[in-house]
């Protein structure tokens, strides 16, 4: 078993993935990684991933986002998985700092929040939106988390193998972010940059925000009988 895993979802890459892998490569070299792609592209993303090394999960045709995610979680080896756009808007130098807090047991979730402030790269319609999403989850569930979407997390297995997640439906990091704060797990927050992305955004922005509401109110029962941390811990 690695000690980690670096997964990301790719839908025609071709432009980035072979630069960010060299990213992830560079960024955590001398230790155990694997890089995972679940990747449903029809161009050349998987072969160009392929020839640097990656491991490629096939998910042909798309089976949407949330599919997409959980086949990486389920599919990872590693002791601790970090995830990671491939577009290149996340840093790679930051995954063995989120990987090692996880390793160290000084926490189960490591959250990159891209929300300290609102990213230039990031357009002002989707930053408020994100500011929205996180005020509703603290009104709603009592968790104070400034980031509910962050593609750069670091997941402990164990806990991955602990708490179900529903794979159905766009918007999931916002679940795998807030039920295990919810259930008791140490979840901490740690703001990173957001850079500039390499091709087209995927986002489908309506189907996203009807399903991160939708998410964020079904998790209303755990706070009254989960064992709830109100708040993320920053590092």
């Amino acid at each position: 078993m690695p000690e980690i895993t670096v997964a990301m979802i790719t839908l025609n890459e071709e432009k980035a993935v072979g630069k960010v892998i060299e990213e992830i490569k560079q960024a955590v070299a001398g230790r155990d990684v694997e890089i995972l792609l679940i990747d449903s592209s029809r161009d050349a993303t998987p072969e160009i991933a392929q020839s640097k090394g990656a491991r490629v999960v096939r998910q042909f045709p798309p089976e949407g986002y949330g599919r997409a995610m959980g086949r990486a979680l389920s599919e990872a080896k590693g002791k601790v998985v970090v995830t990671l756009d491939c577009d290149d808007t996340y840093p790679a130098s930051e995954i063995l700092a989120f990987a090692d807090r996880v390793l160290l047991g000084k926490c189960d979730l490591v959250d990159g929040s891209r929300l300290q402030t609102k990213p230039q790269s990031m357009p002002w319609s989707n930053f408020l939106a994100n500011r929205a999403f996180a005020v509703t989850a603290w009104m709603v569930l009592g968790i104070r988390a400034s980031d509910l979407h962050s593609g750069m997390r670091a997941y402990s297995q164990a806990m991955l193998r602990a708490v179900e997640f529903d794979p159905n439906g766009p918007a999931l990091p916002v679940e795998l972010l807030l039920k295990p704060a919810l259930l008791g797990y140490r979840v901490e927050q740690v703001y990173i940059p957001y850079n500039d992305r390499i091709g087209d955004s995927t986002l489908q922005k309506w189907s996203s925000t009807v399903w991160t509401f939708k998410r964020i109110f079904r998790l209303v029962p755990l706070r009254f009988f989960g064992s709830a941390a109100r708040k993320l811990r920053p590092v």
